[in-house]
C-alpha cells in the first residue's frame, strides 16, 4: 500500500461539493485550520483573514475546514457557516465542507496531519486554556500525549513540498503562526 507522505495525496469536496486535489495547491505555503462559527476562538477568522490577504501575494492560501466536534459549535449546513464568514468576518480564503476531524470519522487528511505533527499544548497565557485542559484532565493522564485535534481553530503550517512543519493550537497566537509563515515563505 502506497504511504501518503504529503498533503498532496490527500482529497477534500470544497463548500461548493466539488472534489478538490490538495495536490492544486503545489508550491504554496499553506494553512490548514479546523475552524467552528460559535467557538470561544471564532475571532480568529478575523486574524485568518488579515494572514492570507498579507501573504496571498507570496503564495500562501488558507484552508478552512468547519467541524463540528467541540461542544457543538458549529451546527449549521454548509451554506449558513460561508455566508457566516463571509458577511461577518469577510473571509475570501477557500472553504471546504465540514469534517470530522477527531475519532473513527476523522477526515483522513487530518489523521495525517495528527500524525505527522503532536499536540504541542496550549499558551498557558490565554485564559480560556483552564476550560478545555479542564474537560481533558477529566479523561485521565496522558491526554496531553494523544496526538489528536483538542479543539477548533488548530493550525497546521505547510510548507511548499507538501510537508507538515508546524502545529498551532488554539491558543497560539496568530503573530507567532505569522512569523512562521514568514520563513516560509
Amino acid at each position: 500500500m502506497n504511504k501518503k507522505e504529503t498533503i498532496y495525496d490527500f482529497q477534500a469536496l470544497d463548500i461548493s461539493g466539488n472534489l478538490v486535489s490538495l495536490n492544486e495547491f503545489k508550491g504554496k505555503v499553506i494553512l490548514i485550520v479546523n475552524t467552528a462559527i460559535h467557538s470561544s476562538f471564532t475571532f480568529l477568522y478575523k486574524d485568518l483573514q488579515n494572514t492570507y490577504l498579507k501573504y496571498k501575494d507570496e503564495g500562501f492560501i488558507i484552508l478552512d475546514f468547519p467541524c463540528n466536534q467541540f461542544n457543538g459549535q458549529c451546527p449549521e449546513d454548509d451554506e449558513y457557516i460561508d455566508k457566516f464568514c463571509k458577511e461577518t468576518y469577510k473571509t475570501t480564503f477557500l472553504r471546504f465542507k465540514k469534517v470530522d476531524v477527531v475519532g473513527d470519522t476523522s477526515h483522513p487528511l487530518f489523521t495525517f496531519l495528527c500524525r505527522k505533527k503532536k499536540f504541542v499544548d496550549f499558551d498557558k497565557g490565554e485564559p480560556l486554556v483552564s476550560v478545555i485542559a479542564s474537560h481533558y484532565i477529566k479523561q485521565g493522564p496522558g491526554w496531553e500525549n494523544d496526538p489528536s485535534i483538542k479543539w477548533n481553530f488548530t493550525r497546521f503550517l505547510i510548507d511548499r513540498e507538501g510537508r507538515v512543519v508546524k502545529r498551532f493550537e488554539c491558543s497560539a497566537k496568530q503573530t507567532l503562526v505569522d512569523k512562521a509563515i514568514e520563513r516560509l515563505l
